[in-house]
């Protein structure tokens, strides 16, 4: 199989793997970090959460960071990315384990999650860091086969982490503090795994980085126009970013409706309810594995917005047909399509960037794509707090949902004929 045949290749090329094992280290700490985080704010037997809850807890981890996120890029296009991964990493490292001693003391709510908002300030410069870095250990032709492996391989790490957070969780220790301590260890092992990657090695080229904090700061705002700038210019790019943000949009209200399901209509305590959200994840994350098995086969036969129409229009059809029964089983098959469907968009969205940006302004862009990831899933959270009911059950959440959906098969069609990729 051409796909085995290509994955077999790319894994030979020793700087991929050693990005790779970054990544991988990174986000499984990401999972086990952020299910630690969601038991503690969610599923904590005194706490009694609503869809309003979640989205404010969404919108004070994410939201702050996420304006201030191109300015990390346009940092990100100064800064060796070598650099960036290894004291981001220990960063977090150390950021985490002071909120695993918040959580033992019981503070104030603002307390914890000031501490848990600066670990999260960090993954914008590691995340888009990392994908940055990407075409500087590839070649051109096998751009998008690192695509599907690398972010995917790592969304599967972030789900493995996160099902390891819940064994920890309802097997070892029933302490939340516990498993932030393990996801600090896993940041700690990702720092050190950069190691071994040179310092040049994954850019900027030394010409165009700023050794200097001052003089780099001084430049982000003329920085972040350019980029914009840059953006506006290339199309292809910003239309994959749009689509790319309505998917996010459509993932994360649905997935705090499957939380509040979980929570309330499936289960009659909170270890049932973790349970049953952990086999949701897991599920998922099988369709992100499946999406990246599929995607450069249906890439090539499709393009890039050809593919992105095809996981829209798959997920407008499925969504509701599954949804709407509002039953565990259906809600899971759901919950591997749309798993798939929004990774092969991120899959082709992150190769049409790739392709289409300047290595010289790459890093702000896709600071500027994490940002539009996060405000995406803070709005999605928002649009669900007013939809759902305590149970998590919304008939208009669904057809919301699906009609944004159905929306953007139009445009990416439409697209897709403009389009000046292949």
């Amino acid at each position: 199989m051409p796909v085995v045949r290509d994955l077999r290749v790319l894994l030979r090329l020793a700087h991929f793997r050693r990005l790779l094992a970054v990544r991988l280290l990174s986000q499984c700490a990401d999972g086990v970090y952020q299910v630690a985080l969601a038991t503690y704010v969610v599923f904590s037997p005194e706490k009694q959460t609503s869809p309003a809850a979640i989205a404010s807890a969404m919108a004070v981890l994410l939201l702050p960071y996420s304006f201030v996120g191109p300015f990390a890029g346009v940092l990100l296009d100064r800064w060796r990315r070598r650099q960036v991964l290894l004291y981001g990493n220990l960063l977090r490292a150390l950021l985490a384990g002071v909120t695993a001693a918040l959580i033992l003391v019981s503070v104030p709510e603002w307390v914890f999650y000031g501490s848990a908002l600066t670990v999260t300030a960090v993954n914008r410069f590691v995340l888009a860091g990392l994908s940055a870095a990407l075409p500087r250990v590839v070649d051109a032709d096998r751009l998008v086969m690192a695509n599907s492996v690398s972010p995917t391989a790592g969304t599967l790490a972030a789900t493995a982490g996160g099902g390891l957070a819940f064994a920890v969780r309802l097997l070892v220790a029933d302490s939340d503090a516990a498993v932030v301590l393990l996801g600090a260890a896993l940041y700690l092992c990702s720092a050190l795994a950069s190691l071994r990657l040179g310092r040049e090695l994954l850019g900027p080229d030394p010409d165009v980085v700023q050794p200097r904090f001052g003089v780099a700061l001084a430049s982000t705002a003329r920085g972040l126009i350019s980029g914009l700038r840059h953006l506006s210019e290339r199309r292809d790019a910003a239309r994959a970013l749009a689509a790319m943000t309505v998917m996010r949009f459509c993932y994360g209200a649905l997935t705090v409706m499957v939380l509040m399901l979980c929570r309330y209509a499936w289960s009659a305590s909170e270890s049932e309810g973790l349970g049953l959200l952990g086999l949701a994840l897991g599920v998922s994350g099988a369709g992100f594995f499946a999406a990246a098995v599929l995607s450069p086969w249906m890439i090539g036969r499709l393009g890039q917005f050809g593919w992105m129409a095809v996981c829209a229009g798959s997920a407008a059809v499925l969504e509701p047909a599954l949804g709407v029964p509002f039953a565990p089983v259906p809600m899971l098959v759901a919950a591997f399509i749309l798993g798939l469907t929004t990774q092969g968009t991120k899959i082709s969205t992150d190769t049409v960037v790739q392709k289409v940006v300047d290595d010289s302004h790459r890093g702000r862009i896709f600071a500027l794509y994490d940002v539009l990831f996060n405000v995406a899933f803070v709005g999605a959270a928002g649009i669900a707090a007013l939809l759902l009911p305590s149970d998590g059950r919304s008939l208009p959440l669904v057809a919301l949902v699906a009609v944004l959906y159905a929306s953007l098969v139009i445009l990416l069609l439409r697209w897709r004929r403009a389009s000046a990729l292949l």
